[in-house]
């Protein structure tokens, strides 16, 4: 038996397609030769990848093995293919962030190490005072990158997915509304909310839950660092609602409760907006992937601390 990369890419190409014409198309190659690759597969592994008899065409136990496989395998391919690419292309270049998301820098900083540690010659730097007008300041070239979960239609700008997230109510365990199990619109009426000091329409709480009910907190209270939002909560000063890699620290903590928004709970996702020139450039690829995955791999470290 030998499976090799194009096999991998085969199986999931067809799935991501739907089927083998759009497939063969993706791969470049006819149609018939694609069949041909699969059922070649087939012989060699002694076991059927795909239910033929269904349409469309749906993977078997076996075919949705190696694409599990295929998943695993392919992005770490592709990433050293980048960093190979990178290489090549040369390790010099600027990457100016911009931040529209206040609690981010908890999970940045050490993208950016890692960042820093792959494209030394690359100048990086922050800036949070443009925060406001970041997607603006992208179009201009004034940053080469920005942290949003408000995507636009922008020309000749991308929105890269780098991953989901959840708002989180966060109170005090002496707080009234500690022994609900998730949070509503209405239950912050007479509630002081503590925020960081940007504008309500960047703030989920607002965005997500309040403005669309139509409810407004009896006090809002802006503080510009997390541990001091952390200390107000505990102090049973006001309720706050944090994204969920800010309060998975302190879930556990008897100090605080931390319920879901809405029965369902709440989820948002961040992107990377990047201007469409960029996107390709081989340090931009890489500090988004890391954006995607260096967030996860400290959620999991947290997890099982």
């Amino acid at each position: 038996m030998n499976i090799e990369f194009r096999h991998l890419r085969t199986i999931k190409a067809i799935v991501e397609c739907g089927g083998l014409a759009r497939a063969a198309d993706r791969l470049n190659i006819t149609q018939s030769a694609l069949s041909h690759q699969v059922k070649n597969l087939e012989a060699q592994i002694g076991v059927e990848l795909f239910i033929r008899r269904s349409k469309p065409m749906t993977l078997s136990p076996a075919g949705q093995r190696l694409l599990r496989l295929a998943e695993q395998v392919l992005p770490q391919v592709e990433a050293v293919e980048a960093d190979f690419s990178g290489l090549k292309a040369g390790r010099t270049g600027r990457l100016h962030i911009a931040i529209e998301c206040h609690a981010c820098f908890e999970w940045l900083f050490p993208v950016l190490e890692q960042f820093r540690r792959a494209w030394p010659e690359v100048d990086v730097d922050i800036r949070p005072g443009l925060q406001f007008q970041a997607l603006p300041a992208l179009q201009k070239e004034e940053v080469d990158l920005v942290v949003s979960s408000d995507p636009e239609a922008l020309p000749g700008v991308e929105f890269a997915p780098l991953f989901d997230y959840e708002p989180v109510f966060l109170a005090s365990s002496a707080h009234p509304l500690a022994d609900r199990p998730f949070i509503e619109a209405r239950d912050f009426v007479g509630q002081t909310l503590i925020t960081y000091p940007v504008d309500r329409s960047r703030l989920d709480v607002f965005s997500q839950l309040l403005t669309p009910a139509g409810v407004e907190p009896a006090a809002i209270r802006q503080v510009e660092l997390t541990a001091v939002i952390l200390l107000l909560v505990a102090s049973n000063r006001g309720v706050a609602v944090l994204p969920d890699w800010v309060v998975r620290e302190v879930r556990y903590n008897s100090d605080y409760v931390t319920r879901p928004l809405t029965e369902g709970g709440l989820t948002r996702r961040l992107y990377g907006a990047v201007r469409s020139e960029d996107a390709a450039k081989p340090f931009m690829a890489h500090v988004l992937r890391l954006m995607r995955t260096e967030p996860l791999k400290l959620q999991r470290q947290r997890v099982e601390g």
